[in-house]
């Protein structure tokens, strides 16, 4: 079974589903996979995967079934782990001694394990002693099915990076050269000291020759550092253009692509692209001079020694060849630090933003001993990494220790017979040890590089998804929309449902046909639940269709520029958020000339002005990330004048005014009246005074459209929306 790790903490389902396909031997990416499994950011569920799994070309049974039950006729197979986790189970052996079944599971979060029955049973079992099991089997589509090629993570996407910094490198390549010319020298002076100095008693050639070890030595000092100062500012740069492509990418990608990604995985991405950094600018340039260095060197020695040069080689290519093997099990192990450090960060991350709540409910305590189990299973992790790095060590230095040993007794052995000087003994025990620097610096260069290259692969993972802009997006005011074209103006819904996840999940929206004229207000109402908010996020692009389209007058939804549809889009989210910025800042975001009398006007018509004057820097005062120091009336006030000062054609309220006082919100209701003449406005409320006076209501029930009319004629039917207002009613009559 060849071994496939997830990549974030929700990829297990994927990675188990992969690790099956290549068994088979039709290998199947886990990108492709992940996008077939309809992951969301509570993870996948079995019926994703069962779903992805037909996709390609299998035939499924989910069961529940005991274990005995299970025989290696039916592997592999993905077994729901400790109810919240999958893995596959690919084979069951018998102890040769004790004949106890073992089972031999491939874990995407932790590696290959093999478990006892007893074991199994309490990890997979559940309640009703059954554990859930899906079984594969492979059809003629599967061996016929072609996933689209990933592309595999290639150092040429980094030389565009380095190209703005070529003087900057070729002032590094020219220091390390002289570095690398004065370290030659050395091994020479060092001969020359014993044999013209010592061995002839010359002071005076004793005197020069220390003295111009001195010089060469101080020149070294001067080319370091010199070299450091380059390193840190092509370095810092090099940093800082990678990871703003990275971020820039990431902010071009549609909504529903965050679906599947906890904080924690994007936080840990960030601070994990260091590892580039480093194979860039401190390993890879003196790599390549150690390897010169090396090459010089190997010529001396032969020069002194052929002999010596071969068991030098030998033992050398066996200490390397050692590491090598012990790098590639340590890759596996750095795929699951990386998932318990994303773990980690989005604990923490939790804890900061959910304190208030914590204290609340006294839920202290529970979250930081979750926080101690990811640390325990992040300290196991770095035991496993730490057991191989010192068995790696230990032997590398081992055979390094005895390949100087037996070098140094063959160099004596020489002198002793009269084939060597003792100026060259020392000369070669100088060669060896500055030989074994380049050894330890190419060993360091490829831990750097398998580093780098997960590091990589973790950032380019989004450069294979598709941007939601597309060079084909036409711009909302395109004559499609503008011209009337013999149709009543406004957005169609024509036969539009909606699923979260996947084809055989439940629908959101069903069948939805519906019109919403352009220049008047229709409010959405309905339970929780009921597909309201969908709805409105479909209208923004944030999410298409799964069957059914929506126009703009004749203009498909599909064919507008996310970007111009927002941009002409002035809209309130429940989880609207404020930004850790200035006040007029939070509300004119992106104009970089703000309209101050515009800004005045939002202020007003939100009735957040007289708080925001009496605010010692006023419209400069700084508010905290995701509205700290701000009510949640305050804050929605905000997001209401953000949406104003845009003063778009298109205006989106979901639940604007929900956390508004009985005052506030009247004063607000009759400030947006005028201001919503001539726009399409679109409110999701469940008060009554929001609603009431629009001029179409949707009632949306289960995701289907119960009802659609005026208040008067709705509240006459006495059906669903009577039902939503009925105590609003009673109380306001």
């Amino acid at each position: 079974m060849k071994f496939i790790s997830q990549y974030d903490q929700m990829d297990c389902g994927p990675a188990c589903l992969s690790m099956i396909s290549n068994h088979y031997g039709n290998p199947i990416g886990m990108q492709f996979l992940r996008e077939k499994s309809f992951i969301t950011k509570e993870g996948v569920s079995l019926l994703g995967i069962k779903g992805a799994a037909e996709d390609i070309g299998f035939d499924t049974l989910p069961a529940k079934v005991e274990v005995e039950n299970l025989n290696n006729e039916l592997m592999p197979c993905i077994l729901h782990w400790n109810q919240n986790h999958f893995v596959v189970l690919y084979k069951i052996s018998v102890n040769f001694l004790t004949r106890k079944k073992r089972y031999k599971i491939a874990d995407p979060g932790h590696g290959l394990i093999t478990v006892s029955e007893e074991r199994l049973k309490q990890s997979w079992y559940s309640d009703d002693n059954q554990g859930i099991v899906l079984f594969l089997d492979p059809t003629k589509e599967f061996f016929d099915f072609k996933a689209p090629k990933e592309e595999k993570i290639s150092f040429r996407s980094i030389i565009p990076y380095l190209k703005p910094h070529t003087k900057k490198i070729a002032w590094m390549f020219l220091l390390l050269l002289l570095g690398t010319l004065t370290t030659l020298i050395f091994p020479i002076l060092t001969q020359k000291l014993i044999d013209e100095g010592v061995t002839k008693k010359d002071l005076n050639v004793i005197t020069y020759i220390l003295l111009g070890q001195l010089a060469f030595f101080f020149g070294n000092i001067i080319f370091e550092v010199i070299r450091n100062w380059i390193t840190l500012v092509v370095g810092t740069k090099i940093n800082i253009q990678i990871l703003s492509d990275f971020l820039k990418k990431l902010l071009r990608l549609p909504i529903k692509f965050f679906d599947s990604k906890l904080t924690g995985d994007f936080n840990q991405r960030i601070v994990d692209h260091d590892k580039i950094e480093v194979f860039l600018t401190s390993q890879s340039l003196p790599t390549i001079f150690s390897i010169f260095t090396f090459s010089v060197f190997f010529g001396i020695l032969w020069y002194y020694s052929f002999e010596i040069l071969v068991v030098y080689i030998i033992l050398t290519t066996v200490s390397i060849v050692w590491s090598l093997i012990w790098m590639k099990k340590r890759k596996i192990l750095d795929y699951f630090r990386f998932q318990q450090r994303s773990q980690n960060q989005e604990s923490i991350y939790e804890m900061i933003n959910g304190v208030s709540e914590m204290k609340l409910n006294q839920f202290e305590d529970y979250k930081r001993n979750e926080w101690e189990k990811i640390q325990d299973k992040l300290f196991k992790i770095n035991m496993r990494i730490l057991k191989l790095d010192q068995l790696q060590l230990s032997g590398f230095e081992f055979i390094n220790q005895f390949k100087n040993i037996v070098v140094t007794f063959l160099a004596a052995y020489f002198v002793i017979k009269g084939n060597m000087t003792l100026g060259a003994l020392l000369s070669v025990s100088y060669i060896i040890g500055q030989m074994n620097s380049p050894i330890n610096q190419l060993v360091t260069f490829f831990r750097s590089l398998q580093d780098a290259k997960l590091s990589l692969s973790r950032l380019n993972e989004v450069q294979s998804h598709d941007e939601e802009e597309k060079k084909e997006h036409l711009p909302l005011m395109h004559e499609k929309y503008t011209k009337q074209n013999g149709i009543e103006r406004g957005i169609y819904f024509k036969d539009v449902s909606f699923q979260y996840e996947g084809p055989q999940s439940p629908y959101v929206l069903k069948d939805i046909n519906l019109f919403i004229p352009e220049g008047k207000v229709t409010a959405i109402v309905g339970a929780s639940g009921s597909g309201k908010t969908t709805l409105m996020k479909m209208l923004l692009k944030f999410y298409e269709p799964v069957a059914g389209s929506i126009h703009f007058n004749h203009l498909d939804i599909k064919d507008i520029s996310p970007s111009d549809l927002r941009r002409n889009s002035g809209v309130v989210m429940q989880d609207g958020f404020i930004f850790s910025d200035t006040i007029e800042r939070n509300i004119a975001t992106s104009d970089e000339n703000i309209d101050y009398e515009r800004l005045d006007r939002a202020l007003q018509t939100a009735n957040i002005k007289s708080f925001v004057d009496e605010l010692p820097l006023g419209l400069n005062t700084k508010i905290g990330s995701a509205g700290n120091g701000l009510s949640g009336g305050q804050k929605q006030r905000m997001l209401i004048a953000r949406a104003v000062y845009k003063n778009p054609h298109f205006i989106l309220f979901d639940e604007a005014t929900s956390a508004l006082d009985a005052e506030n919100e009247k004063v607000i209701h009759n400030n947006l009246q005028s201001f919503f003449k001539g726009k399409t406005v679109i409110i999701v409320a469940h008060r009554l005074s929001t609603v009431k006076n629009a001029d179409q209501i949707i009632v949306l029930k289960g995701g289907e459209i119960s009802e659609i009319g005026k208040h008067q004629d709705l509240v006459y039917k006495k059906a669903d929306y009577y039902s939503l207002v009925k105590n609003q009613l009673e109380l306001g009559n």
